[in-house]
């Protein structure tokens, strides 16, 4: 069975699909002739790619916060979906340092009613909870994170996420296995592509200042992370999902990343974007004597999903730059980002089939 060939016809509920990572999961899906409905607040960036790609044509959209127990609980049951994929957070790390309380409220206690609703829903049969590779407790290794690692994030968002995979494992223990739903934790590197507006980012810093004709501030340029397109992870939590409903013993913890290649350092990505943009000298660096903490390195080990699941990422760093500049490029001149954006994930699908055993991201 191919990823497009399982999706056609499937009802997928996605939570948080307004944001960046959620609109192009819901492009995908809709390119696959799933059926999809997606709940979230209102898009957090203006300008959107949500808005932008038109993407709310093609789905049936809710608009209420994870927050709301009730609500989400008889959005879901209404649909009746067969998978859940749930990505409603509040991701930035900055911010959770200003609202943590709010970070934690959405974080762990949306999970929470997701999988309530998950419990009371009979049609679910695989759910995938997006999280993060900033889960583990980070000791600056120069080797990656694997799955059997301590979890303790140090930040609010990153400590959040790793209670949000806490509360997953007791509700699959306590009640969802019981139910025979499977469940897994999806823990993606950093994730770049078009159409990300998000603050304190470096991809979206970097298109909004040579937009500008301003230079790039780089707060810290030599810190190391796992970069990846967005397609990658979310072709990955749709092959995660497709594999575990009819088989929930490969329901687990996962981790979603690039080789070595693909971690790389911030003025790295920002040096990429300049000489895409076609820009020269277009970045300086600029310390915040005010700077929260952030880690300085971080690499995950994705042997497991590789071998285990026959998932495998294929876009190096730069590959995945380009595609984002590409994108930016045509949004800023005017041309149809919708219509970019499909063409993009077609030249994942045709990648996706090439690189992982098993699977041809067709569209049915």
């Amino acid at each position: 069975m191919t990823l497009g060939g399982f999706y056609k016809g499937k009802k997928v509920f996605v939570t948080g699909n307004t944001g960046f990572k959620g609109t192009w999961l819901c492009m995908v899906l809709s390119q696959m002739g799933a059926q999809v409905m997606g709940y979230s607040l209102r898009p957090p960036t203006d300008p959107s790619v949500f808005d932008i790609t038109g993407v709310e044509k093609d789905i049936t959209q809710v608009y209420d916060d994870v927050r709301n127990g009730e609500a989400l609980r008889k959005a879901m049951c209404g649909f009746s979906p067969d998978i859940v994929i749930h990505m409603a957070a509040q991701p930035l790390v900055r911010e959770s340092y200003a609202n943590p309380v709010y970070t934690y409220d959405v974080n762990v206690m949306g999970t929470v009613n997701v999988l309530d609703a998950v419990r009371h829903c009979d049609s679910v049969r695989s759910v995938v909870n997006v999280t993060t590779d900033k889960v583990y407790k980070n000791n600056e290794w120069c080797w990656g994170y694997r799955e059997s690692d301590a979890l303790d994030g140090f930040d609010p968002y990153s400590n959040s996420k790793s209670c949000s995979e806490l509360v997953t494992s007791s509700y699959k223990k306590s009640f969802l296995d019981k139910k025979g739903v499977a469940v897994s934790c999806c823990r993606a590197g950093n994730v770049i592509g078009g159409g990300d507006f998000a603050a304190d980012r470096i991809v979206p810093d970097c298109y909004r200042a040579l937009s500008e004709n301003k230079k790039i501030i780089l707060r810290n340029p030599q810190s190391i992370r796992p970069y990846q397109h967005v397609l990658e992870p979310l072709f990955a939590y749709l092959a995660v999902a497709m594999l575990q409903y009819d088989d929930a013993g490969l329901a687990g913890c996962y981790n979603i990343g690039p080789d070595e290649q693909g971690c790389v350092t911030t003025k790295e990505i920002a040096e990429r974007f300049c000489t895409e943009w076609g820009t020269v000298d277009g970045w300086e660096i600029r310390q915040d004597p005010n700077a929260v903490h952030e880690a300085n390195f971080l690499r995950l080990d994705c042997s497991l999903i590789r071998s285990k699941l026959g998932i495998n990422t294929y876009l190096n760093a730069h590959a995945a730059v380009s595609m984002a500049v590409e994108w930016y490029k045509a949004y800023h001149e005017g041309k149809d980002a919708r219509q970019l954006t499909f063409d993009q994930i077609s030249y994942y699908d045709d990648i996706f089939q090439i690189t992982n055993r098993g699977f041809r991201a067709d569209k049915g």
